[in-house]
Formats: C-alpha cells, sequence, structure tokens
C-alpha cells in the first residue's frame, strides 16, 4: 500500500468511503465533483481536475453587454415567448445556413435551456411519434446522462460502441438494430464525446440514409460545434462546413450548446434546430400524449412548455448578439475556442511519456484530433481502479464505462479547467505516478 502520496492518503481514502460508491468507477460526473470539492476542502490541495466538461473561458463580450442592455431596459420582467426571441430564430437559422450550408426556415429554429432539455424534449416527442417503435438507440460512447433521461422517462435504449465499426461497417451494424422495427430514434455526438472521435461524410451519409429507410429521427448532438480543429469550420458561408447528417436525410434535428463554442454555459442555453420537413409532419401516435398529431407545434407548446415554459428572457439577447458577430464575419469563435486543442496535445504527451496510452487514438484509421477531451488508460489497471489510484494523485476524470464505452480499461479527460500554468504541477504528479505503478 503507496501511502506517500501528493494528496493526504487517508483523507482520500475517507471521503472515498463516505461516498458509499460501491464502485467509483461508476460514478457520475456530478457524484466525482463532490468527492473532489470534498477532498480539495480538506487537504487545501487543488486537484488537476478532468471529471467535468466545464468550459473554462471567458464569456464573449458581445454576449455580455447585450444581455446587460436586455437587463436595463426591463426584459427580465416579462416572459419570453414559447418560441424563442424572432432575433434569436433569425440568427440561428443564418447560423445553420453559413456554418453547415443547410437551409431551415426561423420557425424549426428554437432556444432551449441548454442542449440538455434539447435531448430531454426530443425524447419525449420523438420517440412517442410510432405505435410500434419504442427504443432509442445510441452511438456510443456518449454523453451519460441522455440515457439517465431515458431512465427518468421510463423509456427504453440500446447502445453500442462504434470505434470498431466505422466507415462501411457502420451500415450493417446499424441496420442489425434498424431491422427490429422498434427503433425510433438514432442519437450520438460528433465531435464525440468522450472519445473525440468525428463521423466522415460517408459514415453520415450511411446514417441518413438508414434513417431515411427505416423513419427513424436522428438527434445530432453537436455539442462541440466546430472544434476538429483538424479543418477551419469558422467562416461564415465559406467550405468547409460542420459535417452533419443533414445533408443525407430529411429526418434530423440538431442541438447546437452555447456551452463550449461560444463560453455561455452559465445561462443555460442552447439551439434546437428541427428539419423543415420534420418540424411540419403529422404523427397520429403523438395523439397519445398531446393535443395535436403535428411535430414541430407538439415541440414547442406541449414539450418545451411543460419543460420550462421557454428559455430566460436576457440571455436569448446575449446569444443573438453573439450569433448574429458570428454570422456576421465579425467575431470568429474558434479564435476563442482552439486553446482547448492546444491543451489537449500538451497533456496527452504528459500522460503518454509517463506510462499511459491513448484509448481511441484513431479516428477513422487516423490520429484523433486534439480537443476538448481525451481517453487514457494505464497498464494493468481497468478503469475503476486507475480512477480511485488517481485521486490519490490529485488528478481526476471519469471512467469510460459509464459513457457506454466497451473499453473498460480507459478514463475520459477534459481539458477546460486545467489552465496552462497547472502543467508543470500535472507532470510531477504524474511522474509520481509512475514512480509508484511502473512495476505494479
Amino acid at each position: 500500500m503507496i501511502k506517500n502520496t501528493p494528496i493526504n492518503y487517508d483523507i482520500v481514502e475517507r471521503k472515498i468511503s463516505a461516498s458509499k460508491l460501491k464502485d467509483i468507477g461508476f460514478a457520475s460526473i456530478r457524484e466525482l465533483v463532490k468527492i473532489v470539492n470534498e477532498i480539495e476542502a480538506e487537504t487545501g490541495k487543488k486537484f488537476i481536475r478532468m471529471e467535468m466538461g466545464v468550459p473554462g473561458l471567458d464569456i464573449p463580450k458581445i454576449a455580455v453587454d447585450a444581455e446587460i442592455k436586455a437587463l436595463k431596459e426591463g426584459k427580465a420582467s416579462k416572459y419570453a415567448n414559447l418560441e424563442g426571441l424572432p432575433a434569436l430564430k433569425k440568427e440561428i437559422a443564418r447560423f445553420v445556413k453559413l456554418f453547415l450550408d443547410i437551409d431551415v426556415k426561423q420557425e424549426c429554429c428554437v432556444p432551449t435551456v441548454g442542449a440538455m432539455q434539447g435531448s430531454m424534449a426530443m425524447f419525449m416527442i420523438a420517440n412517442r411519434t410510432d405505435y410500434n417503435k419504442d427504443t432509442a438507440l445510441f452511438i456510443d460512447p456518449g454523453f451519460p446522462v441522455q440515457k439517465l433521461q431515458c431512465n427518468v422517462l421510463g423509456q427504453k435504449y440500446q447502445t453500442f460502441d462504434v470505434y470498431e465499426y466505422r466507415g462501411d461497417k457502420l451500415k450493417d451494424k446499424l441496420e442489425s438494430y434498424l431491422k427490429s422495427g422498434k427503433i425510433s430514434t438514432i442519437l450520438y455526438s460528433n465531435p464525440n464525446n468522450p472519445s473525440w472521435i468525428n463521423f466522415t461524410n460517408k459514415e453520415l451519409e450511411i446514417i441518413g440514409k438508414l434513417a431515411t429507410k427505416y423513419g427513424v429521427i436522428i438527434i445530432e448532438d453537436l455539442a462541440y460545434f466546430g472544434m476538429d480543429f483538424r479543418k477551419d469550420y469558422s467562416m461564415p458561408g465559406v467550405p468547409p462546413f460542420q459535417p452533419t447528417v443533414a445533408k443525407y436525410t430529411d429526418n434530423w434535428v440538431m442541438l447546437i450548446s452555447s456551452s463550449k463554442a461560444f463560453s455561455y454555459a452559465g445561462q443555460r442555453i442552447g439551439s434546437l434546430i428541427v428539419s423543415n420537413k420534420l418540424f411540419n409532419k403529422k404523427y397520429p401516435a403523438l395523439k397519445r400524449y398531446y393535443s395535436t398529431d403535428s411535430f414541430g407545434y407538439s415541440l414547442i407548446f406541449n414539450t418545451l412548455y411543460v419543460l420550462s415554459a421557454g428559455v430566460a428572457h436576457t440571455p436569448q439577447y446575449g446569444l443573438a448578439a453573439v450569433l448574429k458577430a458570428v454570422n456576421d464575419g465579425k467575431y470568429n469563435y474558434r479564435d476563442a475556442i482552439k486553446i482547448y486543442g492546444e491543451r489537449a496535445k500538451i497533456m496527452k504527451k504528459l500522460f503518454t511519456d509517463n506510462g499511459f496510452k491513448i484509448v481511441y487514438e484513431k479516428d477513422d484509421n487516423v490520429p484523433v484530433a486534439d480537443g476538448f477531451y481525451f481517453t487514457i488508460s494505464y497498464p494493468s489497471m481497468n478503469g475503476s481502479e486507475l480512477l480511485r489510484n488517481l485521486l490519490f494523485y490529485g488528478i481526476s476524470a471519469i471512467a469510460l464505462q459509464t459513457t457506454g464505452s466497451d473499453r473498460t480499461e480507459g478514463l475520459r479527460a477534459c481539458v477546460s479547467q486545467t489552465h496552462e500554468s497547472q502543467f508543470e504541477i500535472l507532470e510531477q504528479r504524474l511522474k509520481k505516478f509512475k514512480e509508484h505503478f511502473r512495476n505494479v
């Protein structure tokens, strides 16, 4: 038993025990946050926090100024429309055209209380559009909370780890699920949380064509919009465009987070965009739950209404201002966030130099990009063991097994909260970890 660890061994052991978790490898992100907060408070030592995908950059001044102006004008005293601020809906539609090359009407663009509310709303409505289809399919690994949403709603879901089914292999794997006739929706993130792989246009075409063939709705989670830094997707109206399944099917919904690309996490506002055709489509099965069979109407006036009765008023002005500046070419969001890729490159090397391996190291046979997340493992340890051991060295992450990954030996590491000033401390702790575990 190694006790001369950078963080007091007895305190860490006591806090883990007090959590009552049977296996820390299955702890939720928020449970790990609580444990690490308590250890930091008692030891007075700051962790390298990699467990939670919290943006670590300042809010764009454009958004701050617009929201302050709206507050001073008394906008916060009024309810916002359920459909969203007209100026914001206009800029969301422009953004989709300019950065994804997809035409969508303003009425099909709706602000949500973060992209997470968008996925909740989609499960509530999209998984109820057909009398016979009652199951969501997650192309994993993915964001664990979205499966929790299905659990809370009492809905069924299936999953598979896509890493071994890239390229042409994806078609047969997907179709093996779709042939059952039970799949109502398919959800994936692109770039992917946690593996940081990115679907190619060929793979998105496979997904889109199968969605059309089987009448399945695709929920495309673009939480990390434009953050595959190997290409520059930040020039309005100029290729390359952010890849999207919307090029290959009409059965799509996009979730665009404001938290990462626009560093606007605390105001809890995202964008939900529905294809023009799907928005106006009628599903008789919806009348089991809603007053109408119209997908778009039921989404806004029945689903989003009961969830929060709309999005807070003044953040809509802030997001509208940022999107307008981005759309007009006056603010390049990529310039502000590319530091995440730079951090990842350095941090990955610090880990690999000290005996760690990158778990998801390839992206369709090319090296995975440097971005918001990366994945790590250590010889002879499963994910639970590695996560637990790293806590004694002041390093936190989450186990890949909670994300639907088949790679139970690994952890997901987020770079957003690790400042460049902490790299030296991270290196020292990793060297100590390697010294203690090189022969274990």
